[in-house]
């Protein structure tokens, strides 16, 4: 498992006993970072370090993900974003942060999202990186131009099946994303084999965490839509064009969960945090001067 260079690591508990992989580095005020699929915490080497002279920064890798704890799915909530946000805030509660900025890319900001819905209280500001939220993502995809999420409904089915096709061809899988989101050789031979080596021992707990997303995760964004629910601390995403080819407004669809949004493209591949870190790294900090004006 590779390591973030002048970083900390611990083993610390989560929710229900599961324990995580945590690195962190830094002082200051704490913010947190959440890694995206197929990846593990070190898809935020670049910006952790550059944000360590202002920031404690928080960097875990998620249940199931990475060095972290995998449980076996027993039901809906195991793998349920709620479940994955309470690891976070145990984690930071355990450091001595009971308040902390979260910024995540794709699967880590589906669970900052939930964090911020169910604990606003305790997210000073949420950042996002290239994904929608959970009820919207799947609002959007029809017709062929969907084909682009095909692995959203494989592992979408009911368990066993997709675990055993997908173990099949475990790393034909994992390399398929790696490479079609890749903006060109973002990666390093040895950094895409361990995001590889990390997925192919993951499938079990990752395809739980994507079956999760097609069932109680939407379960839990309806019911927040109903009743009104929003995310009332400064919300920032930035992202890829994908409403162009599927159709809708990605801020738009924010802004109906974030009346404090910031919204702003980029010319970046998927991996954006690893292709261009000084730009996220200056969205962060953006972010965090909300953050903190928001506080005063």
């Amino acid at each position: 498992m590779p390591m973030i260079e002048n970083f900390h690591y611990h083993r610390l508990p989560g929710e229900d006993g599961v324990e995580l992989n945590v690195a962190v580095g830094g002082s200051g005020p704490a913010v947190i970072l959440l890694h995206g699929f197929p990846q593990t915490h070190v898809m935020w080497r670049e910006v952790g370090r550059r944000l360590t002279d202002e920031h404690t920064v928080i960097i875990p890798d998620l249940r199931g993900y990475g060095a972290s704890d995998k449980p076996a799915e027993d039901g809906p909530h195991t793998y349920s974003k709620r479940t994955m946000a309470r690891d976070i805030l145990a984690v930071a509660q355990r450091l001595g942060h009971d308040r902390f900025g979260l910024v995540g890319h794709d699967r880590g900001a589906l669970v900052g999202v939930r964090a911020g819905l169910d604990h606003p209280e305790t997210v000073r500001y949420l950042g996002i990186l290239d994904v929608l939220p959970t009820l919207d993502t799947w609002d959007v995809l029809h017709g062929v131009d969907a084909k682009v999420a095909w692995h959203l409904y494989l592992m979408a089915q009911p368990a066993d099946l997709p675990e055993r096709m997908i173990g099949a061809v475990a790393e034909d899988f994992f390399a398929s994303f790696l490479d079609a989101w890749d903006n060109g050789g973002t990666f390093s031979p040895e950094m895409r084999r361990h995001y590889l080596d990390s997925s192919v021992a993951a499938v079990p707990s990752i395809v739980a965490d994507y079956r999760a997303t097609a069932g109680i995760d939407v379960e839990m964004d309806r019911a927040d839509r109903a009743a009104g629910a929003q995310l009332p601390m400064p919300v920032g995403v930035i992202s890829q064009d994908w409403g162009s080819v599927l159709g809708f407004d990605a801020a738009a669809l924010w802004r109906d969960w974030a009346a404090d949004l910031t919204f702003e493209p980029i010319d970046a591949g998927h991996f954006m945090a690893e292709e261009k870190p000084e730009e996220i790294t200056r969205f962060v900090r953006q972010l965090a001067a909300r953050g903190s004006a928001d506080q005063t």
